[in-house]
């Protein structure tokens, strides 16, 4: 599917679709490309989600940007998304860690092994979403939790992104053990940081696969020519 994605998208950038065309049918594309029509559609899923395409119900998928912008999940931009994500779960973690309860640190721990064996890409982003809403309920106030569910399909949406595109499953199983270890052990400070590092990982994943650094962004030995 990277590939795939990686051949449409440099198609785009380079204007052998121009803004306003339409990309050929997906019979035709999976012929050309010599792919299945599944990882076909993921790819054009991910070019919508980058904003360089739209699609129209009975019409196909039009380009609509040649230059990847801001992400958007679902309802929401990526970058509107990781703000808010900064300003309330960096400090619910810290007031998690405070208040947890033993029923909440089971439900967390239960959920995170669940996670760590999973392999389906489908079900671990669906637990996903659940570990981020477990860490807003071990905060112990309601008004977390709801800010967490009113962004959660947006959270989905990026989760399956960056884990399709990013392969940031294992490294974010690893991060949410931090986060879990920090709330066993009650400390606020190692749980604000450890979430601040998951956070810090997920924009810098998404960075990568959004502005990915080409060959002739390179500097060449010896510096510019003269």
């Amino acid at each position: 599917m990277e590939a795939v994605l990686g051949h449409l998208r440099g198609a785009i950038e380079r204007g052998e679709y121009a803004i306003g065309d339409k990309l050929p049918s997906e019979a035709e594309l999976c012929r050309t490309l010599e792919v299945s029509r599944p990882v076909l559609r993921e790819a054009l899923r991910a070019l919508q989600t980058m904003g360089l395409t739209v699609s129209r119900t009975g019409k196909g998928t039009f380009v609509v940007a040649n230059a990847v912008e801001d992400p958007t999940f679902g309802d929401y931009a990526a970058s509107d998304l990781l703000e808010v994500r900064r300003h309330v779960e960096i400090p619910v973690a810290g007031y998690a860690a405070v208040r947890r309860t033993p029923e909440n640190l089971d439900h967390l721990a239960h959920l995170l092994d669940r996670m760590e064996r999973e392999t389906d890409t489908t079900a671990w982003v669906a637990m996903d979403t659940l570990f981020h809403l477990a860490v807003a309920e071990a905060a112990q106030n309601p008004v977390f939790r709801r800010v967490i569910e009113e962004i959660r399909d947006a959270l989905a949406r990026q989760s399956a992104f960056l884990n399709e595109l990013g392969g940031r499953r294992e490294q974010s199983n690893r991060e949410h053990r931090a986060i879990v270890e920090a709330l066993i052990d009650g400390s606020e400070h190692d749980a604000v940081e450890a979430m601040s590092h998951h956070l810090d990982r997920v924009e810098t994943t998404l960075t990568d696969i959004v502005r990915p650094q080409r060959a002739d962004d390179l500097p060449t030995e010896g510096g510019p020519e003269a």
